[in-house]
């Protein structure tokens, strides 16, 4: 099956030489809202629950940590997906597309049922080993289950972000996000309090909400995809079964997912040791995390959208142009990082008192946001370079050096920093923050030496 796209939609043809030099900034301000938006339905369940018990946003926050690791699963698809089809389009191989297409669906789609009866299975053994607390472990059990339950809606978003993404699409994944938001913010308000003949639901209605908002998202996926896309996904695409690319889409999605998994296994570690030093300190990681999230925003966005771009420049051998996209793409992230960094950290008392009134709360967080300054230096870097690296073609690189580091430095130097040492969630994030400037060190190192210049990853 041919992939054709509707004439007048010139975003999603097969990439020449000038759709590839457009502009970084076209495709980064659609995702940059977007990951705002999509971190924002996690997140306001937090604020919104926040006025319900300040137990339920630890809760949230714990399920959260498992269901974001769990979550990696999905990225093994879509990070191949994107870095395929990309080199695909720039090598002008149409087939190869529409396989992929139909391919990275039904893998997410065999992933999410296995992730869903491993969530209805296990929840209660997963918390036992996180030593989450008593008093938020009925609610964080709650919400993991009901979210869990329907995390295929999940794997299809995934699916379809690739696709909309690798074709330049972007306004798209936009537009959706919003509406997902708005579907969350709407079920939160109905469902978490009561309102009208809707009952008081806590933690049960900001997970529901959750569901709703996430298959309100999978609708206008598959609603877009028919109005931008001729050609319809079909499981006859998959007849005789494409081994090859299944090879391919593994190949390199479980490298690149790996990235991403040590990280969120290593991450839920660490929140196990924090979980130790009582809720107030639980509270403070949550929203210091949210704040720092905002500091690597910029580099996230740009990762995604340069991905793409240097997905085609590759299928298309400019091996010279990935090169100086790359480095004006990392000063570029890396000083964004640090302005956004400094101003959470100066604005640390506001930001957190919209949470929280608890003075033992904004003075740990002044002191984490002050470090962070110092990790969002390294972990722009991260993320730009390591993006970089796997959109080339150098994919178990970063993955191995990822494990190493996020073991060894931010959970073995966290333990001993934060837990023996006493410093508590001060410790944790030192150590956090070292990982992130170690890393980032040797991935500056491994792109100058330029060996991602003769892999390609479209070939036959």
């Amino acid at each position: 099956m041919l992939h054709r796209q509707k004439k007048n939609n010139h975003s999603a043809q097969p990439a020449c030489q000038s759709e590839q030099a457009v502009s970084l900034a076209k495709l980064v301000w659609p995702i940059f809202i977007e990951m705002i938006l999509t971190m924002l339905v996690g997140n306001i369940d937090q604020y919104m629950v926040s006025s319900y018990s300040q137990n339920s946003v630890a809760a949230i926050g714990n399920a959260n940590q498992i269901l974001n690791l769990l979550l990696i699963t999905f990225n093994i698809v879509s990070t191949s997906t994107t870095i395929l089809v990309s080199q695909y389009i720039g090598s002008n191989n149409k087939h190869k597309v529409s396989i992929i297409y139909t391919l990275s669906l039904f893998v997410n789609f065999i992933f999410s049922t296995f992730i869903m009866i491993l969530i209805l299975v296990s929840t209660d053994s997963i918390f036992t080993f996180m030593h989450v607390p008593e008093a938020i472990l009925a609610d964080a059990k709650s919400y993991m289950k009901i979210v869990g339950g329907f995390i295929f809606l999940q794997g299809i978003i995934s699916a379809f972000s690739a696709i909309f993404r690798s074709n330049k699409m972007m306004k798209e994944t936009m537009l959706i996000s919003i509406a997902v938001n708005l579907i969350n913010v709407l079920g939160n308000a109905l469902l978490i309090n009561g309102v009208g003949p809707f009952p008081v639901m806590g933690v049960a209605g900001a997970a529901w909400a959750t569901n709703f908002s996430r298959l309100g998202g999978v609708i206008l996926y598959i609603v877009f995809f028919i109005k931008k896309f001729e050609t319809k996904i079909s499981v006859r695409s998959l007849k005789p079964f494409p081994k090859l690319e299944l090879k391919k889409l593994l190949g390199i999605g479980l490298p690149s997912g790996g990235e991403n998994l040590c990280y969120s296994m290593a991450m839920t570690v660490i929140l196990k040791i924090i979980n130790t030093f009582g809720t107030f300190v639980i509270n403070t990681k949550v929203y210091a995390s949210t704040f720092a999230w905002f500091s690597f925003l910029y580099s996230s966005a740009v990762g995604q959208a340069s991905q793409v771009i240097i997905g085609n420049y590759m299928g298309a051998g400019e091996v010279d142009l990935v090169d100086k996209r790359v480095k004006k793409t990392w000063r570029n992230a890396l000083l964004i990082a640090i302005a956004m960094a400094v101003t959470m950290f100066l604005f640390s008392d506001f930001l957190f008192g919209i949470f929280t009134d608890d003075p033992r709360v904004l003075e740990l967080g002044k002191k984490v946001m002050f470090i962070d300054i110092f990790l969002e230096m390294g972990k722009s870097t991260n993320i730009t370079l390591v993006r970089s690296l796997q959109a080339a073609g150098d994919i178990k690189f970063p993955t191995v050096i990822g494990m190493i580091s996020m073991w060894t430095i931010a959970v073995g130097c966290g333990y001993i920093l934060g837990y023996v040492l006493n410093l508590g969630l001060v410790g944790i994030w030192i150590a956090m923050a070292l990982d992130e400037d170690i890393r980032a060190i040797v991935f500056l190192i491994r792109w100058k030496k330029g060996k991602w210049r003769n892999i390609r990853l479209a070939d036959d």
